[in-house]
């Protein structure tokens, strides 16, 4: 543990003005992106995907234990065994896991067990979730793992879009195979797929629209909303 214990925060403020400002041009930026299921295959600089994992990793933890690895899969042949193992999956899903109300739900999305983006994105993340530190012969215990990952998962989203591409937040269900494929320890569990890239120049999005604020925000006491 460093000497000091605690060392002094310096925030970046702005004026009243310029967090408004800030805040809605961030709130515009961000209500562009989509989720998307059609990928080029433009190489991405690997520079980029360094970038936007490490902001991912910025984000708050329980005792900040950061209990997540990402891993980053470029190679042809190693996408394909995921794109085959997670197909067979999804499959599975499609044909007997998933209940009438939930494919009816799907419907908008024409989405399908298929899943080509997974060899066709340059880069999938794989984000991982921590249950426990393993130090030598020593367990120690993870906090609010979930949550913390959670956290991270939506940091890294962020990021992506900031940086000008795409990803899906893909779950084919059990993700086991990706621990055995990518040879990760006992400790970690697959928390999300993520294809990272362009998008295809014929990409299309479904056309859905999210909930208005008055049934995602409730406000509790008196506020001016002329400010």
């Amino acid at each position: 543990m460093p000497a000091d214990k605690h060392i002094a925060y310096h925030a970046d403020t702005f004026s009243e003005a310029e967090a408004i400002r800030r805040s809605h041009d961030f709130r515009l930026f961000m209500a562009k992106r989509r989720s998307l299921r059609f990928f080029s295959d433009q190489p991405v600089p690997f520079k980029i995907i360094e970038n936007i994992i490490a902001t991912a990793s910025s984000a708050p933890s329980g005792a900040h234990k950061q209990p997540w690895t990402f891993c980053v899969v470029s190679d042809p042949e190693i996408k394909k065994a995921i794109r085959i193992a997670a197909e067979k999956e999804e499959y599975e899903t499609y044909h007997g896991r998933m209940s009438d109300e939930w494919l009816q739900d799907l419907t908008p999305f024409d989405t399908n067990w298929q899943k080509p983006f997974l060899e066709t994105a340059p880069y999938l993340i794989i984000l991982f979730k921590q249950a426990w530190e393993q130090d030598g012969e020593i367990r120690r215990k993870n906090y609010y793992v979930n949550e913390s990952v959670g956290i991270a998962a939506g940091f890294l989203i962020s990021a992506i879009h900031y940086a000008g591409l795409v990803t899906l937040t893909h779950t084919p269900s059990p993700m086991n195979f990706l621990q055995k494929i990518l040879g990760r320890p006992e400790n970690e569990k697959a928390f999300l797929l993520l294809p990272v890239g362009y998008p295809a120049n014929n990409a299309t999005v479904p056309n859905i629209q999210r909930k208005p604020m008055d049934q995602v925000m409730k406000v509790f006491g008196a506020v001016n909303r002329e400010q």
